[in-house]
């Protein structure tokens, strides 16, 4: 008699009961990058991808190439978000951090959601060889550092320790200066996920709460994109009908992603939060009084119209002070820091509709 098949569009819970002694490691909440959540540079593909990939906005560019095992994927992203939340952590705690990291490999298995078996550690393996292959040039600055030269997720990998199967026990890995320059901006580069990302199936599904979460944040609004741009900035290598397919099945199928809902209208995407987790969110992170004591001069105002291709301005204004408020430090030029808002989202969005 056949197993039934898991229809379920999560992922089982695979440790619902982490063990006492890794605790410490569950309590670092998840956290990614802005730059490679807002930027696509890593594949959707399951299969070895050894396409090039490039990307450019405005005077913004990153071109991805691919080692012999292929381009790193999405799903090997789960190694830069454990090491970035356990440097957060150590940050928050007050202790010094390193670009080499050594941990054990069940840990991060365990707090990624990934099986556990042989199996799951030779996917580790690989996953760390594409992450080190992948070859990177751009101009996408991070900790205010722009990284001119070809550089690689991380630097190096290696195994500490093996047991008799030849297991990784213990893990050492060197991020990229790129990476680790993120790390050190703190919250100007770095954001919270929900640890239900590490459920979702599909590449395309990870990929969409990226960049919700690096967009939408928790406004109290609606965030829009084109489906021409979404298209794009996922870095999904499907036609533009077929993801537009995909998008319909992922929207329509009961609403998994985690934190965020989407609706396709007219071939615009409206990113919303949903209710449970703005309320959560803000219950913990009320806005800063800084952000709101901003004022604004009101020649600013009228410069940041000029740019503002027709969108409401001051629902752009909303989303600028969210953005700020989800940050640990605001801009010396608040004034300036808005008008390069406005600019960035009609870039972003392209000038609003008229009907």
């Amino acid at each position: 008699m056949k197993a039934k098949r898991d229809l379920s569009p999560l992922l089982p819970d695979r440790h619902p009961q982490p063990d006492f002694f890794v605790c410490d490691i569950f309590d670092a909440a998840p956290k990614s990058d802005t730059a490679s959540m807002r930027y696509p540079m890593f594949s959707l593909s399951t299969k070895p991808d050894h396409t090039v990939r490039e990307y450019a906005q405005k005077d913004k560019w990153v071109k991805v190439s691919p080692s012999p095992v292929g381009l790193a994927t999405v799903h090997d992203r789960d190694v830069l978000i454990y090491c970035i939340s356990q440097c957060m952590a150590a940050l928050n705690q007050g202790e010094k951090i390193s670009k080499t990291m050594r941990f054990k490999a069940i840990d991060l298995l365990i707090v990624t959601n990934r099986e556990t078996s042989g199996a799951g550690y030779k996917l580790l393996q690989t996953a760390l060889k594409r992450l080190q292959g992948t070859q990177i040039e751009t101009n996408i600055t991070t900790g205010g550092k722009e990284q001119w030269d070809v550089f690689s997720f991380i630097d190096k990998a290696r195994t500490v320790k093996e047991n008799r199967d030849g297991r990784m026990l213990e893990i050492e890995i060197t991020l990229s200066d790129w990476v680790f320059n993120a790390i050190e901006a703190k919250g100007d580069e770095i954001l919270t996920i929900s640890r239900d990302y590490f459920r979702l199936r599909k590449p395309l599904e990870r990929r969409l709460y990226e960049i919700a979460r690096k967009h939408c944040g928790t406004a109290n609004n609606s965030w829009p994109f084109k489906l021409a741009t979404l298209h794009e900035r996922t870095g999904s290598q499907s036609s533009f009908r077929e993801f537009k397919r995909m998008l319909r099945a992922i929207i329509d199928d009961h609403g998994h992603i985690p934190d965020y809902t989407f609706e396709l209208i007219n071939e615009t995407v409206w990113i919303r939060p949903k209710e449970a987790f703005r309320k959560h969110l803000n219950g913990k992170q009320p806005p800063a009084p800084a952000v709101v004591q901003i004022v604004l001069k009101p020649q600013t105002i009228e410069n940041a119209r000029k740019f503002a291709g027709g969108w409401d301005l001051y629902m752009i204004e909303s989303e600028w002070r969210q953005m700020l408020g989800e940050r640990d430090s605001l801009p010396d030029k608040p004034d300036g820091s808005f008008v390069q808002y406005v600019k960035w989202f009609v870039e972003t969005h392209g000038a609003a509709r008229t009907s």
